[in-house]
């Protein structure tokens, strides 16, 4: 294969205008910690104050399943935790995730070039399409600064403002917007006292009353996206998947069940082209590819170095290794823009 086969076919994706995925990875490439930093976290930092010796006996069994290598999402499938203990996990892995969201926040003050992102909206928006849409699995607001950054407008299914409600997509208008569909919660979102959800802007504590709504992986997950806003951002999500032309996928590791059934669907029934580009492509991922059931696809990960890549490609079985780097976004970018 070529230099020019995977060129041409990455930029004959891109311009079907793809729907972005942003995964794990994409926050990873910018210090966010993943899976494994947040379950050290939960172990240290989760308040098991005042709890029954029913909830410290699960908590301690939970630890000791983490402890012994298992990953945090079969950990919290394997323990029953009661709504008590699942809060306060939720509180934790959200003190974690702001600290570090508002730290890559105030890097970005002192840094316009700092999301590769921006550049890749910017350049999205320079054809004459007024909408782009970002569905992501990732609850900090990393894609809304990137945003930010391009002064181009972004919606994540709420007002405008610093005490944000519910609102529906076309309450609110602009000449070129970003949706972006978070199909499990943003570190803004939270339950008021009145017991509705509302969104409020980068600040520094969970307010008093308020509880985090944010989901974590395992049992509640599955309960908690049955309920607004949820239901509607997923279902929204949804639509901009079936509607999209092509993928883009960001250090997204094909792992989610509200994401998976429609993306996988289009990519195998109706060959709609799908980039993937991470550091490492997961097992799910890489089924994808070689198992023959998606027909149009271009994946890239990193090589043995940061300056390699490996190239599969839906053109020819395969793969090339590349020096250079392809595999993050800003590699990316090299190949499109």
């Amino acid at each position: 294969m070529s230099d020019v086969n995977y060129q041409k076919q990455a930029q004959d994706y891109y311009s079907k205008a793809p729907l972005i995925i942003l995964g794990s990875g994409a926050s990873a490439a910018h210090g966010m910690s993943g899976m494994g930093a947040l379950a050290k976290h939960l172990t240290a930092k989760t308040d098991i104050s005042g709890l029954s010796a029913g909830e410290i006996e699960a908590w301690k069994k939970f630890c000791e399943v983490l402890d012994s290598g298992i990953d945090l999402e079969s950990a919290l499938h394997q323990v029953a935790v009661t709504e008590e203990l699942n809060s306060r996990i939720i509180k934790a892995t959200w003190s974690l995730i702001n600290a570090e969201d508002i730290h890559i926040f105030n890097e970005s003050l002192q840094n316009q070039a700092m999301f590769p992102l921006s550049r890749l909206l910017h350049h999205m928006f320079k054809s004459s399409l007024s909408k782009l849409n970002i569905v992501t699995t990732n609850y900090d607001r990393l894609a809304e600064y990137a945003c930010d950054q391009e002064r181009i407008h972004h919606y994540t299914g709420f007002t405008h403002g610093f005490f944000r409600q519910l609102a529906v997509p076309n309450e609110i208008n602009s000449a070129r917007r970003v949706n972006i569909w978070k199909v499990h919660g943003s570190l803004d979102w939270f339950k008021s006292p009145l017991e509705d959800i509302v969104a409020l802007s980068n600040i520094q504590g969970i307010p008093a009353s308020y509880k985090p709504e944010i989901v974590t992986p395992g049992t509640q997950k599955y309960q908690t996206t049955h309920l607004e806003p949820y239901r509607s951002i997923i279902n929204n999500a949804d639509q901009a998947i079936t509607a999209a032309n092509s993928y883009l996928c960001i250090g997204y590791g094909f792992n989610d069940e509200h994401i998976q059934p429609k993306l996988m669907a289009r990519c195998q029934r109706q060959n709609t082209p799908i980039t993937i580009i991470t550091y490492a492509l997961s097992v799910a991922a890489r089924k994808l590819i070689t198992d023959g059931k998606a027909q149009n696809y271009l994946a890239i990960e990193r090589g043995a170095t940061d300056e390699q890549s490996i190239v599969y490609s839906s053109l020819d079985k395969t793969p090339v290794t590349v020096e250079k780097n392809l595999w993050s976004l800003e590699g990316y970018l090299s190949l499109i823009i």
